[in-house]
């Protein structure tokens, strides 16, 4: 039987549908502005998030990292969860290629930190301190259960932001999922927000690319900056056409990865040795740990591939299955046969 990767939702594969689009894309130079693929897919991720402009790029690391110097400037500060993305998974890119400080609070478990903590550790004007420019938070939250934040909680962050001159970016690379798990739109969740940066390759299963979203004047910043660390890619068009057929088609579709996670994290949480907490996962991702005394979350990993199933091991007890485009039903309900006979086996 084939292999089940859960290791991540950037594991899918063109669909058919997509590889057609990509063969048949009209194309020209996107850094000359001409390629009119990406230019359709600019302009319906700016009408999906209701802001004024978008731009692709390659990647959502790179989204991050040009949104953070689009607002910040060299010895500026930026606030954001000791779980987050941008600091966990990023390289310390906006210190290393934009002298940009990260202030770092703690993630709660629903992947928020406290209002009362932001306001805390928002810098007084005086010489001795960087300038506290951009708060920055992450919807879904990878580390935190994929945890949705809701469009309340980014509201108030939002005021608290720019009540002290500061700007508010949202990490948004499961942003849709997040919609679909709150029963609003997009553009709700991300209205209070300067910036979004939201992928492609993810939940909504195209092969490459992100966007990032903002006013007019912001994506123009944006652009120039994205040029610069490289992400100008010409022909960009045969790409954008997956993405567009991802926010056509694909959208509608993520309430199914959300039931095959939370049936997962039922099944885990029958097998004497793991523990989940199964009403903590909202969208389709599930941590769980390895209780089972003598056996380390990277021992299961190796098992478990051995079996046909494929997870990570981001502790050493801990592991994350991510559900996505390629997971049916039958595959969760054999991921949790595999896990328990390899739990009895033992």
């Amino acid at each position: 039987m084939e292999t089940i990767d859960l290791r991540s939702d950037t594991l899918t594969r063109p669909t058919p549908a997509m590889r057609a689009a990509m063969a048949a894309a009209d194309v020209g130079d996107d850094v000359f502005g001409e390629d009119p693929t990406v230019n359709r897919l600019e302009a319906m991720a700016a009408e999906i998030t209701g802001k004024a402009a978008a731009l692709l790029v390659a990647s959502g690391t790179m989204a991050n990292l040009v949104s953070v110097l689009t607002h910040c400037q060299r010895g500026d500060e930026m606030i954001l969860g000791d779980q987050a993305h941008i600091f966990f998974y990023e390289q310390g890119g906006s210190a290393a290629l934009g002298g940009v400080q990260p202030r770092i609070l703690p993630n709660r478990p629903d992947g928020t930190m406290a209002l009362s903590d932001i306001a805390a550790a928002i810098r007084p004007t005086d010489v001795h301190f960087p300038t506290s420019r951009l708060i920055a938070l992450e919807n879904t939250h990878n580390r935190c259960m994929g945890t949705p934040l809701t469009a309340d909680y980014t509201g108030a962050v939002a005021e608290l932001a720019h009540a002290n001159g500061m700007s508010l970016h949202v990490d948004g690379a499961r942003i849709f999922n997040a919609a679909a798990a709150l029963q609003v739109t997009v553009k709700e969740l991300v209205a209070s927000a300067d910036s979004l940066s939201f992928c492609l390759s993810k939940g909504l299963g195209a092969p490459v690319g992100s966007l990032v979203c903002g006013d007019a004047a912001f994506i123009r910043r944006a652009r120039r900056l994205r040029k610069v660390v490289g992400g100008g890619m010409r022909q960009a068009g045969i790409l954008a056409a997956a993405g567009i057929v991802a926010l056509t088609q694909h959208v509608a579709r993520l309430d199914v990865d959300h039931a095959n996670a939370r049936r997962l994290a039922q099944g885990i949480a029958d097998i004497p040795g793991l523990a989940v907490d199964a009403d903590a996962v909202h969208t389709n991702i599930v941590f769980f740990d390895v209780t089972a005394e003598g056996l380390s979350a990277g021992d299961l990993v190796t098992r478990l591939a051995q079996a046909g199933v494929r997870v990570l091991a981001p502790g050493s007890n801990r592991i994350r299955a991510v559900t996505h485009l390629h997971i049916t039903e039958a595959d969760v309900e054999r991921v949790i046969d595999i896990l328990s006979l390899t739990l009895g086996d033992r």
